[in-house]
């Protein structure tokens, strides 16, 4: 899927929310047990420790267009390598074919997926267990030329045994799972603020596990995030952000200034470990005064 670059920023800090966090070493405790949103396990395991564990997100939000409009569904989530591995992630992107409105509607379209190979993003071995899925999609009419669109994303990993333990079954579980869509000759509608000729159809909207907002510059409404975590219509990244700290609050500038106070067994750790860690570390260590201080503080909305 060809997403703009303010739309793939904020699916990337989705992707990676919580996924590391200071102090950024893998023996921290806080990264030796993964506490992500949005993750799905096989369904065999989330039977077996519901209703805490769940193996399905569903959204539904409302679609304005007519037969000839075109929709395209993305899913993206981590795959975590074995407890103990020192690799990171492997990130995962499905795309389902565009799909006509017209051929959604009254049917279900659904595609399997398996992902299995052990090619990291930045083409590094990471050995990981395969792990099976589908994404569902259906539409149903809500009003004249406006529809309820419903996408469903499942976990279908086949397990032997039931791995003993949360950390144990991460490496079966789709994690930080969101669904990404477009439209093509169409419209989603805001389900945070609804126009009144639609707030009824968006009101009976159902999201399990998933918070479906508009995503790219304000007032586009071709691109829908479904996140797993709660967010507002066009969210934005901080154009003083010089990268990602993996914590929704960010705080860049104390997080880059506990970063520099490490010590150096500390910091050779990071290097060590995950390669999001390094990043993190060298972003910090090389930034420049003048954007250290861009972080202290900003105006924004002020009127004139």
């Amino acid at each position: 899927m060809l997403i703009p670059d303010n739309v793939g920023k904020i699916i990337n800090a989705v992707l990676y929310e919580g996924y590391m966090l200071y102090p950024y070493r893998q023996s921290a405790l806080k990264n030796r047990h993964r506490w992500n949103f949005g993750v799905l396990f096989p369904e065999s395991y989330s039977a077996a420790h519901a209703p805490a564990e769940t193996s399905t997100m569903q959204t539904e939000c409302v679609l304005l267009g007519e037969d000839h409009t075109a929709l395209t569904a993305g899913v993206r989530f981590l795959h975590l390598p074995p407890e103990g591995a020192e690799r990171g992630a492997v990130e995962r992107e499905i795309t389902t074919p565009a799909m006509k409105l017209a051929q959604l509607v009254g049917e279900k379209s659904i595609l399997a997926f398996v992902c299995a190979d052990d090619r990291n993003a930045d083409r590094s071995a990471t050995t990981v267990v395969p792990v099976s899925g589908e994404i569902e999609i259906s539409a149903a009419p809500a009003a004249e030329k406006a529809y309820r669109l419903t996408v469903r994303v499942r976990n279908t990993t086949s397990l032997d045994a039931a791995p003993a333990g949360r950390d144990r079954a991460l490496p079966f579980a789709l994690v930080s799972t969101h669904i990404i869509l477009h439209a093509t000759s169409g419209e989603f509608v805001s389900l945070i603020d609804p126009p009144k000729e639609h707030a009824e159809a968006a009101a009976v909207c159902r999201n399990i596990g998933a918070w479906p907002v508009l995503v790219g510059d304000p007032g586009e409404r071709q691109w829908m995030l479904a996140s797993p975590i709660i967010l507002y219509d066009y969210p934005q990244i901080a154009p003083e952000s010089p990268g990602d700290f993996f914590d929704g609050t960010e705080i860049d500038e104390l997080l880059t200034l506990r970063v520099l106070t490490l010590t150096e067994e500390e910091k050779q750790e990071l290097r060590r470990g995950d390669r999001r860690a390094r990043e993190i570390l060298e972003r910090s260590e090389t930034l420049p005064e003048d954007h250290l201080l861009k972080l202290h503080g900003a105006l924004r909305g002020m009127d004139k």
